[in-house]
């Protein structure tokens, strides 16, 4: 079957509606990087011909090379039996236009926040305002310090993990994108590594997953690192350690931007009186708020007791 599958398709676009075939049939989960068959059949047949990911597939070679529709099927294969992120399979991927290394050390990025900080977090930053150091606590594979970095060009950013493993892929993306000396990967369970430091910014997507949603995940998410993703019963307890600390790191006209996805609910019935700032997302996403340092400071006794 597999000789006769490779033998039949002799162009990239045939690839493809096989691979949205294979996909369906087996039911594959979309969310790693795209939302649908069609994208991740494409994005995988123009990696397995070391093409770019924005080029048509009419200007694929014509017809295939054996070796090429070998490689093409090899990694639908993969997909589909390991059930691996394709992020997983290419060891890349895209957030706010820049590419990242990613392996099973690190989640594949995918935050809404990516829209923020395109808009330089606009109009919540003032945009004359000079920002001098960032921080970004959980940062994975570093992209979303690695992208304030970008859009920042004069601000000091510290991308901060609890995982060695995951500051390893975090250096292995500043190195990529040749930001040694303006981002450091630094070791540290939330903020506690960083005493005496002050920054405008600190972002952060933290594990926010709860004990139920966790347990019905597809299997895709099963691949990532959990400790990327398990945040307790409820999904929020590291965002309210975050609340609890993060006064005493944020400048006095500082602003704390914090994923907590479906939890959303859970810290809203769980401090009711907070103003959070809900924000909202041109292309999708929801459950990220902000907070600014004059309302942490206000209802830090609140954030105590939570």
């Amino acid at each position: 079957m597999r000789d006769e599958i490779i033998e039949s398709l002799d162009n990239a676009e045939a690839w493809v509606h096989w691979g949205i075939e294979q996909f369906d049939k087996r039911g594959i989960y979309f969310g790693h990087g795209t939302d649908n068959a069609l994208d991740e059949a494409a994005w995988l047949v123009l990696f397995a011909l070391e093409m770019p990911l924005d080029i048509s597939l009419s200007e694929a070679p014509q017809p295939l090379s054996m070796a090429q529709r070998r490689a093409i099927f090899d990694l639908f294969q993969r997909r589909v039996t390991t059930r691996k992120p394709a992020a997983y399979l290419t060891h890349e991927a895209w957030f706010c236009g820049l590419r990242f290394y990613v392996d099973e050390r690190v989640l594949v990025p995918r935050s809404p926040i990516g829209e923020l900080i395109a808009h330089r977090f606009a109009p919540w930053w003032p945009s004359q305002q000079p920002v001098n150091r960032i921080l970004d606590i959980g940062t994975g594979s570093g992209c979303i310090a690695i992208a304030c970095a970008h859009a920042f060009p004069d601000a000091i950013v510290d991308a901060a993990d609890i995982s060695s493993d995951a500051l390893a892929v975090t250096k292995q993306n500043i190195e990529l994108h040749k930001l040694g000396g303006r981002v450091n990967a630094v070791e540290s369970d939330l903020l506690s590594a960083l005493a005496g430091r002050k920054y405008e910014i600190i972002v952060s997507n933290p594990p926010y997953v709860d004990a139920e949603d966790i347990a019905s995940m597809p299997e895709e998410f099963h691949h990532e690192p959990q400790l990327g993703l398990v945040a307790g019963e409820d999904g929020l307890d590291f965002a309210i350690r975050i609340l609890q600390a993060a006064p005493r790191y944020l400048s006095d006209d500082g602003i704390l931007i914090i994923e907590v996805g479906n939890s959303d609910a859970a810290l809203a019935e769980r401090l009711p009186t907070v103003p959070f700032m809900w924000l909202e997302f041109e292309h999708g996403g929801h459950g990220v708020f902000l907070l600014t340092a004059r309302e942490l400071v206000e209802y830090h006794a609140l954030f105590l007791k939570a």
